[in-house]
């Protein structure tokens, strides 16, 4: 089951910016296993310790904090090797993320208070991994948000999409968090002496690159404190995109693509469109869609929860779906 992570499927988009001299194509990293990029982020920080010896099944404990697609992805490798997972979340994660882990067999820790300073869930969180590790023997936290082994998983990213176009990228779109895709794609761009232009997704909210710390309603992109991994000078320019411009996105990238994306990937539609009169004609663009929109179908593709936080804004995306719009 393992090995089918990776070797995603790269497609053209060809409806979403008709009439576009640009180049559009999708990483569709929905087609992993567990549904989502964070699964080469978990193989990368837990295979080697696995083969190493480090990570004992039947005695070793993986403890990480996460509230989505890395537990997930952390989730199935250790029901496949019959390793103890305790995942630490808070109130924020889905019901449907919930339910998932425990078919998987994960044991769930929820962090209900918030920090003081931060008003966020996360810091606490991490505290509670600390704590975990602390006091249960042979226990392991992979920290997505410090371990290297993260962006190093997607240099293999940016190598299947460097293969899969012949070479030629010259922009990548990519959301950041951990910053470990954006980073590990930049570093493989670096070796390789490639060309290509990153630019990297944020929410409006995060901190990331030293915004205003705001609530976000949508998950997957975006962070309240700066990622121990970020290197700024692995992007070219920054996109910051707000909650509405990824609902937007994703509901134009179903009914132009047929594409059922989730919230991060349609933060990097908006930030490609928001770019496109920049690009260069004759130019190849790359978006990283870092999972599908089955996780969120009570949230972006709700028409109660889009109403109830941004009114009614359906004329944002149906104006845009009109039969004459279409190749």
């Amino acid at each position: 089951m393992l090995s089918t992570v990776g070797n995603t499927p790269l497609v053209e988009l060809e409806n979403l910016f008709h009439g576009s001299p640009v180049r559009v194509f999708a990483k569709l990293e929905r087609f992993n296993p567990g549904g989502s990029i964070k699964d080469r982020s978990a193989l990368s920080m837990l295979l080697a310790k696995i083969h190493s010896g480090e990570l004992v099944p039947g005695r070793a404990v993986v403890v990480e904090s996460s509230s989505g697609n890395l537990a997930i992805g952390i989730a199935q490798i250790c029901a496949y090797y019959g390793i103890r997972f305790i995942c630490v979340v808070d109130p924020k994660t889905t019901e449907q993320n919930l339910a998932i882990l425990r078919a998987y067999q994960a044991e769930i820790e929820m962090v209900c208070a918030e920090d003081g300073d931060t008003s966020q869930y996360l810091p606490l969180r991490m505290a509670r991994v600390r704590e975990l590790v602390g006091s249960i023997p042979h226990a392991y936290s992979p920290n997505q948000y410090h371990n290297h082994l993260n962006p190093r998983a997607h240099q293999r990213t940016m190598a299947e999409i460097v293969h899969g176009l012949g070479g030629r990228v010259d922009y990548l779109f990519c959301s950041t968090s951990t910053f470990g895709t954006l980073r590990g794609c930049a570093d493989y761009a670096r070796l390789h002496d490639l060309r290509t232009k990153f630019v990297a997704v944020d929410a409006i909210g995060s901190v990331i690159f030293g915004g205003q710390r705001a609530p976000r309603l949508i998950p997957g992109h975006g962070a309240s404190v700066v990622p121990p991994l970020l290197d700024p000078t692995a992007a070219h320019e920054v996109a910051h995109i707000s909650d509405l411009e990824c609902v937007v996105a994703c509901r134009l990238l179903v009914n132009r693509e047929a594409i059922l994306a989730g919230g991060s990937s349609g933060a990097v539609v908006a930030a490609l469109e928001r770019h496109l009169p920049r690009i260069p004609a004759g130019a190849t663009a790359v978006m990283i869609f870092p999972d599908g929109g089955d996780r969120y179908l009570d949230t972006i593709y709700s028409d109660e929860w889009v109403h109830r936080h941004f009114g009614e804004v359906s004329h944002l995306w149906k104006e845009h779906t009109r039969a004459d719009s279409r190749p």
